[in-house]
């Protein structure tokens, strides 16, 4: 009897022991209950609780939770069905509150972003809803957190992770794409040609500003040689007036000559002529000729005696 006495007792004490001492792990926080009211909130440690009038009501995870938001279909502001679901990011921030405000609070924050999706999405038309994602999550999240403050909960995301628009709006929209894809091909061709021509037409309007300054340059070069052309023609009739008026005959002759070559040079040039004539009587040619040569032997003598010195004179002896 002693010996089950004793084995008795320290059952007791282990179920007692069990009963006060409490370790609470980390990320958790439990709340006490007194004669089932909430007394305190016990952190992450080890505590002792009074025996057999203090317990543990409700264990609480105070870390970041992802609750599912389930797939519903959604009529949007024109009148399209679109099917949306989502994720929602929490965390307890105050074990007592998110223990005794609310019943079932996973359940409670998907049911409230259900409704507020429906909400949300249904203000808006389908092009903003595929278009705008960013906006209906910051919108849903101000709800949603305004709504779970008074639970001790902190809502921290919200993520639309999908949706699906009907099937008939689907292949419009991808109409609608190709469409505006080819219209925008178009523009860039006609771009590129527009450009093209504008580039053929600066090098078109580049090659005739340098062609034109060739002919000026061309023109001035030619009318430059027919000037000189003149001068020396001028020169040499101003030579030959002069030696006609000293009354020079081989000047004369010099003059006529080259005319008459000239004129006859002219003449067997012409492309409409097909026979030369050549004159019978060679005599008067033959007289020119000599006398262009006696003019050309008289210029000579000319320059050489104006490049010898003149001679001094000679002294004379004085005679005694």
């Amino acid at each position: 009897m002693g010996l089950a006495f004793v084995a008795i007792i320290v059952i007791l004490a282990m179920i007692v022991a069990f009963s006060v001492i409490k370790i609470v792990p980390q990320g958790r926080e439990f709340t006490v209950e007194r004669f089932g009211k909430y007394t305190r909130t016990l952190t992450p440690g080890i505590h002792l609780l009074t025996p057999f009038i203090e317990r543990v009501g409700r264990r609480m995870n105070m870390m970041e939770q992802v609750l599912d938001v389930p797939t519903q279909e959604v009529i949007t502001k024109d009148n399209a069905m679109v099917k949306v679901d989502g994720i929602v990011f929490i965390q307890v921030m105050e074990a007592a509150r998110a223990a005794y405000r609310v019943d079932n609070l996973q359940y409670a924050i998907a049911q409230l972003c259900m409704t507020n999706l429906r909400t949300v999405v249904g203000s808006m038309e389908l092009d903003e809803v595929l278009s705008q994602r960013d906006s209906i999550n910051s919108r849903l999240l101000t709800v949603i957190d305004a709504a779970t403050e008074p639970w001790g909960v902190k809502a921290n995301r919200i993520e639309i992770k999908d949706l699906t628009p009907p099937t008939d709006i689907t292949n419009a929209m991808a109409r609608q794409m190709k469409a505006e894809r080819e219209r925008r091909a178009v523009i860039t061709e006609a771009d590129g040609e527009k450009q093209a021509a504008i580039a053929r037409a600066e090098g078109a309007k580049q090659a005739a500003i340098l062609e034109a300054e060739g002919r000026r340059e061309a023109a001035f070069r030619d009318a430059e040689a027919r000037e000189r052309e003149a001068e020396a023609e001028a020169k040499a009739t101003a030579m030959v007036s002069e030696a006609i008026a000293r009354g020079d005959v081989n000047a004369i002759n010099y003059f006529v000559a080259q005319r008459y070559v000239d004129a006859f040079a002219e003449l067997a040039a012409s492309p409409q002529q097909k026979t030369v004539i050549v004159p019978a009587e060679m005599g008067a040619l033959v007289g020119s000729i000599a006398g262009v040569g006696e003019l050309i032997g008289l210029a000579r003598d000319q320059q050489a005696n104006r490049a010898s010195p003149p001679t001094p004179p000679a002294r004379r002896t004085p005679t005694t």
